[in-house]
């Protein structure tokens, strides 16, 4: 990874507000426009992501007719999206679709001493293609540091900050944050600041036609927003 530190997104000032779940479908599949946007405007809107935690501490193993649920969810993203998904998946008995885990493991990677601030999406989009396009099991820690070790991080601090209290604790404010801005479904993408609010640019997934220039309008009228409450 690298060696300099990144200096914290400055949540009172201008930037993306990207809550999602490394978990949910749409957000794999408009993890190449959000990052595209992220890399176009970086220098005016920094990215901020918040986990959603969309089935966080799930206990109840899949039934039948979940998997005929989510495997029509798949094949929907896929055809809307060009992303890939690995339908072997279903073949598995018994898997807990908790998405805490994978939350946490962006959590961990978002806060890491040495990490870029366009990184944590690429990161996220890796440990969704790591689920959905690879059929790994990213609601096992030891999966999710092999992952993390992939990306350049050193895999045993990585698991050991992965299974902190800190890092459940940090993740657990991500989804509290998100529950209090009145999220109920991902993605959803606005930009502006904790200061004077936001302006939605979309909640679900939408193509990138158009998006950048829409955003490039929105901010030469000045940024008008929702005025935080």
């Amino acid at each position: 990874m690298p060696s300099s530190s990144p200096a914290p997104i400055d949540t009172g000032a201008l930037h993306f507000l990207y809550v999602a779940d490394p978990l949910c479908s749409w957000c794999y599949g408009f993890s190449p426009v959000v990052r595209s946007l992220a890399a176009t405007f970086a220098d005016r809107l920094p990215t901020r992501i918040v986990m959603g935690g969309l089935r966080a501490g799930n206990t109840r193993a899949m039934r039948d007719t979940d998997k005929d649920y989510i495997r029509n969810a798949w094949t929907k993203v896929g055809t809307a999206t060009g992303r890939p998904f690995d339908m072997a998946f279903f073949e598995r008995d018994g898997f807990v679709y908790d998405t805490e885990p994978v939350c946490r493991a962006l959590v961990t990677a978002r806060e890491w001493p040495t990490m870029p601030p366009e990184l944590p999406l690429h990161f996220m989009d890796r440990l969704s293609a790591a689920f959905y396009a690879a059929n790994r099991d990213v609601t096992n820690p030891e999966t999710l540091s092999d992952i993390a070790a992939e990306a350049g991080f050193d895999r045993q601090e990585f698991l050991e900050r992965l299974t902190s209290a800190d890092m459940r604790n940090a993740t657990f404010k991500d989804f509290l944050t998100a529950q209090q801005m009145g999220v109920e479904g991902f993605p959803l993408l606005a930009a502006g600041s904790d200061e004077k609010g936001f302006a939605l640019i979309t909640h679900g997934y939408r193509p990138i036609d158009g998006m950048a220039e829409a955003i490039e309008t929105w901010l030469g009228s000045g940024a008008p927003v929702t005025p935080a409450a």
